[in-house]
């Protein structure tokens, strides 16, 4: 039990952090736009991303020394991408004509949350490889993963649908161009870190 609970609460702390991919399932809770799904793209992927640092994958990663770099270069571009887009829609207030019904496909958003996860290589630091070294020193690692995994799918399904609490405030669309702007700056703030790592 031990190792579960530990495993929960290192996970809470770890994705506490404000990313890409906790931004973005914020701003599609509030929107009130596919949340489902977003949740369920962010939780199943941290969950496959958890198991396998238990289960040894990152010491794959640290063998083979071009695979962050790959992912590096390649989330940069996409962080950056998607933080114009967002200070675009800060500018224009984009934001607040798709919340009132005119935004983005399941296909587009299901790809979009796909990429801030799956191309971000902080993810592959903090889950496969930080976790996965950790949970070697519990008595039962799987349990441990297990924690981290509860951890996960408790958080985005918080973050992705407690949001709707915050819909008030967002109702003016002066708060949508404030939120966009915090995005966009989340955004190139990861990018420019990954760019000098």
């Amino acid at each position: 039990m031990m190792s579960f609970l530990s495993g929960l609460g290192l996970g809470l702390s770890l994705i506490l952090a404000i990313g890409a991919q906790n931004a973005f399932v914020l701003r599609q809770g509030l929107r009130g736009e596919h949340v489902w799904a977003v949740v369920l793209v962010c939780s199943l992927s941290e969950s496959v991303l958890v198991t396998s640092g238990v289960l040894g994958l990152g010491a794959l990663v640290e063998a083979a020394p071009w695979i962050l770099p790959m992912f590096r270069y390649g989330g940069a571009a996409f962080l950056l991408a998607y933080g114009a887009r967002a200070a675009w829609a800060a500018w224009i207030g984009g934001a607040a004509l798709r919340a009132e019904g005119q935004g983005g496909s399941l296909r587009r958003t299901v790809l979009t949350a796909l990429a801030i996860t799956w191309l971000n290589p902080h993810v592959y630091l903090d889950t496969v490889i930080l976790l996965g070294s950790i949970s070697t020193q519990y008595p039962a690692p799987l349990l441990f993963g297990a924690g981290c995994i509860l951890a996960a799918w408790i958080f985005f399904t918080s973050v992705g649908f407690g949001a709707a609490l915050l819909r008030p405030v967002f109702a003016r669309p002066a708060a949508w161009r404030v939120l966009d702007g915090m995005i966009a700056l989340v955004m190139w703030t990861i990018a420019a870190s990954l760019l000098s790592a």
